[in-house]
């Protein structure tokens, strides 16, 4: 069982930039597939990025370029860095885990944070 905790959420305004942080408990985080996703009202549920046990990393194009997903393994963490930030980037952003070995973003996800608020005034 894995724990996500994300931190970082908050108001900004557009042009401006925010990190997320997504904390896993566990003592595998190293062979998990991290992602980032973001839910608006009203929206459905959508991917952002993802980065693989390997590092290697996925973006939707509606962040390509202005995000960047990392992580640090010894801290059990996974970022978002978010830059340029446009009013329509902003939802509850959630982390989520799934354990596998592969250099590709998995198509389905384990495990879920309890999402992060994003609010980018224009």
């Amino acid at each position: 069982q894995v724990q996500l905790v994300e931190s970082g959420g908050g108001l900004v305004q557009a042009g401006g930039s925010l990190r997320l942080s997504c904390a896993a408990s566990g003592r595998t985080f190293s062979s998990y597939a991290m992602g980032w996703f973001r839910q608006a009202p009203g929206k459905e549920r959508e991917f952002s990025a993802a980065i693989t046990w390997s590092g290697s990393t996925y973006y939707a194009d509606s962040v390509k370029g202005r995000f960047t997903i990392s992580r640090d393994n010894a801290k059990n963490t996974v970022y978002l860095q978010m830059n340029s930030l446009k009013p329509e980037d902003t939802s509850v952003y959630y982390c989520a885990a799934r354990r596998v070995y592969s250099d590709y973003a998995p198509a389905e996800y384990d495990y879920w944070g309890q999402g992060t608020q994003v609010t980018v005034s224009s």
